[in-house]
């Protein structure tokens, strides 16, 4: 399904790159995925990068501005939801905390920036003029993403409670369903893993992906695990770019889209 047209509430329908150096990041991955750009202005010497794939849009990415003191450059995921008023209310009373209390983003939609009770921020979309992704699930472009907790039962809960996802339980990964489809998954953090705070991660499908981390990697990238086979699933490798901000590129065999 490359084209969408709409996302049903609980569905990602948008990943969002935050980093440190935006004109740098444009040509990072303008050349790694071959995506074309449109900048639309956001405020006051501000730009936001629209990332298009045959004219649709595939992610985007702004500038740290100084209130985000401190926060690395990240990819960041988006939910679709009915209200993003609700949704934020909602994740309160589940013993999350908005980050970002429900705005209008001029007549696109409407957003909150939510974080659940581990520490794990993400945000939800409420559709107007703009859907979010217009393609997904085809290389080049978004097609999963995974939540990186420290307390499984409990962020499984939270997620479950506020936008009626399922789970797919396995002793080394549970995977995110809505309806029959398995839509993302969530990992545990190790405790030889150092300290990583929980945070969610986009995956992005690639034809090849060895050599999209060899690209990626004479591009300036680090690459941080693999590439490597998950039997069923793909070949994975987990990437951080120039500017540090952390994603996967897969080579799907598997995943129930």
């Amino acid at each position: 399904m490359p084209n969408v047209e709409s996302h049903a509430p609980g569905n990602f329908c948008w990943v969002e790159l935050a980093t440190s150096d935006q004109g740098a990041a444009k040509n990072f991955y303008q050349a790694l995925f071959g995506w074309g750009v449109d900048d639309q202005p956001m405020g006051p010497g501000e730009t936001y990068t629209l990332f298009k794939k045959n004219g649709r849009d595939v992610a985007a990415g702004y500038s740290l501005r100084p209130d985000q003191e401190g926060m690395p450059p990240n990819w960041q995921v988006y939910v679709r939801t009915a209200s993003a008023d609700d949704a934020a209310a909602r994740a309160k009373e589940l013993g999350g905390k908005v980050v970002a209390p429900p705005f209008d983003v001029f007549d696109a939609g409407r957003m909150a920036v939510l974080q659940d009770p581990t520490g794990a921020v993400f945000a939800v979309w409420e559709a107007r003029r703009s859907i979010g992704l217009g393609v997904i699930d085809e290389p080049g472009a978004f097609c999963w993403a995974e939540l990186m907790a420290k307390d499984l039962p409990r962020c499984a809960t939270f997620y479950k409670s506020l936008f009626g996802w399922g789970t797919k339980d396995d002793p080394r990964y549970t995977e995110w369903t809505l309806g029959d489809r398995s839509i993302g998954g969530m990992i545990e953090i190790q405790k030889d893993w150092g300290n990583v705070p929980p945070h969610w991660l986009a995956y992005f499908q690639v034809d090849d992906c060895d050599a999209s981390a060899e690209k990626a990697k004479s591009l300036g990238a680090t690459v941080t695990m693999g590439p490597q086979d998950f039997p069923g699933v793909g070949r994975i490798a987990l990437l951080s770019d120039p500017q540090g901000a952390s994603f996967y590129v897969i080579k799907l065999t598997g995943l129930g889209h």
